[in-house]
């Protein structure tokens, strides 16, 4: 058997090469859009790709079921839930499929949707105990994931609740100890709120030490396993609904289109948003007016997702060398309407001085001795929920994560200084950028964010 983990850091997302190696055949589980990677380690390996199976209808990012049948002829394959646009073959609770002595077993695992399926590995067909299940987002490692994400239409965060008590504690957990588990996610992800690090786990570790695997009741389990999730980005409506459907295909030979100064200025003024992927110190020495300011590095997409629009035309200016990342990494969450990026942005702040801005930053001290004035700043915390346990916020902060703050602008007051923090930094530059491009003034971050607060004490 071969087995292959690809995982992708910026959005925390495993999928999954499993190949006969005797019959030169394999499947794919829960690619990303841009698909090259495992269509050049089947070919290494001289597999011929049969199926690419989704374990549901992703939030987070886009899948490369289309690209991937149409580049391999394979079928396409759901749990028997799912309706697409697209041909699907559906997938029932204990059928196999066979890939020579390499055999894979579905198991319906309702609860983060309700299509969710898991997917035993075996290999050999008479193998008593698989070689591991693949559980997409029913089972993380140090977690389970969360059923209130609004990716399935008239099913509540209850009734999902419920399906995943059983799928986790009567199905998954039923499994042998020595079962390895391999998720479609890790930490960082919005699909739970207590990921580990770990790519992979065994049944028997899992039933030890994750919260939610640990004996009790589905009243229990579904309170505890719905409280104190983090805020799902804006796109991730968007993407669970366009996984259902037909789209155009990702083409990663299309490089970004170089635009010159003038033909960028010219699209900014027709009013394409200008997405600024520098760093968030370059960004607040100097940028274009109405610049949203989200980092190449980290969490670019699930970030841009969270303070732009899929409708937004785009015009990047990227790092060097970088501009057709920036453009794939969009497009892994399905934000296709790219115009292009500026060819020299150098050349283009110079030809474009007159609307070229400075970001306001503060250090902890200077907040400090702002928020004791007689007119002090309102202060703006846009980290989760999470963060702000245990008394660890600013006193008199309004509160609105970053993956919100584009929904809940009308509770940002529009005039008066306005002081953003985050954790550390970045997430604040996001936001600040957003809210000056939303028309708010006097608006400042906190250099170092919560951390640098709390060493200034």
């Amino acid at each position: 058997m071969y087995f292959a983990q690809h995982y992708l850091d910026c959005l925390s997302q495993a999928a999954y090469v499993i190949g006969d190696e005797t019959t030169g055949r394999a499947v794919v589980v829960d690619p990303r859009r841009d698909v090259d990677a495992y269509v050049a380690d089947a070919e290494k390996h001289g597999f011929t790709v049969e199926a690419v199976i989704n374990t549901h209808f992703h939030a987070d990012f886009l899948a490369g079921h289309l690209e991937l049948a149409e580049r391999t002829g394979a079928w396409i394959g759901y749990g028997r839930r799912a309706e697409t646009e697209y041909a699907i073959r559906k997938l029932g609770d204990g059928e196999r499929i066979s890939l020579g002595e390499v055999t894979l077993e579905i198991m319906e695992t309702p609860g983060h949707t309700p299509e969710s399926i898991s997917i035993l590995v075996f290999e050999h067909a008479d193998d008593a105990v698989p070689h591991g299940v693949l559980t997409g987002d029913a089972l993380f490692i140090g977690d389970v994931g969360r059923p209130d994400l609004l990716a399935s239409v008239g099913v509540t965060a209850r009734e999902l609740g419920a399906m995943l008590y059983d799928s986790v504690h009567r199905k998954l957990l039923a499994l042998p100890d020595a079962v390895r588990v391999f998720p479609a996610h890790g930490a960082g992800s919005s699909c739970g709120k207590n990921l580990s690090t770990e790519r992979w786990s065994t049944i028997g570790e899992q039933r030890r030490t994750n919260y939610a695997c640990r004996p009790m009741d589905q009243d229990t389990f579904v309170s505890l396993v719905t409280a104190g999730q983090p805020a799902a980005p804006g796109y991730f409506s968007y993407d669970a609904d366009l996984n259902r459907r037909n789209r155009d295909l990702f083409d990663a030979s299309q490089a970004s289109r170089a635009l010159g100064a003038e033909e960028f200025a010219a699209l900014r003024a027709d009013g394409a948003l200008v997405l600024d992927a520098r760093d968030p110190l370059e960004f607040a020495a100097g940028h274009l007016a109405g610049a949203v300011n989200v980092s190449i590095e980290g969490r670019f997409a699930e970030q841009a997702g969270s303070v732009l629009a899929p409708t937004d035309e785009i015009l990047v200016i990227a790092p060097e060398g970088r501009a057709q990342e920036t453009v794939t990494r969009l497009a892994r969450i399905g934000f296709d309407r790219v115009l292009g990026h500026a060819a020299d942005p150098e050349q283009l702040f110079r030809d474009r001085s007159g609307d070229m801005r400075q970001a306001g930053r503060l250090t902890a001290d200077a907040l400090r001795a702002e928020l004791a004035s007689e007119r002090p700043p309102l202060v703006l915390d846009v980290r989760n929920c999470g963060e702000r346990e245990n008394g660890q916020y600013i006193e008199g902060a309004l509160h609105i994560p970053l993956a919100e703050l584009a929904a809940r602008l009308d509770e940002v007051p529009s005039e008066g200084r306005l002081v953003v923090h985050c954790a550390g930094g970045h997430r604040s530059s996001i936001a600040a950028s957003l809210l000056r491009q939303r028309g708010r003034t006097e608006v400042h971050d906190l250099l170092g964010g919560y951390q640098a607060w709390q060493s200034a004490a």
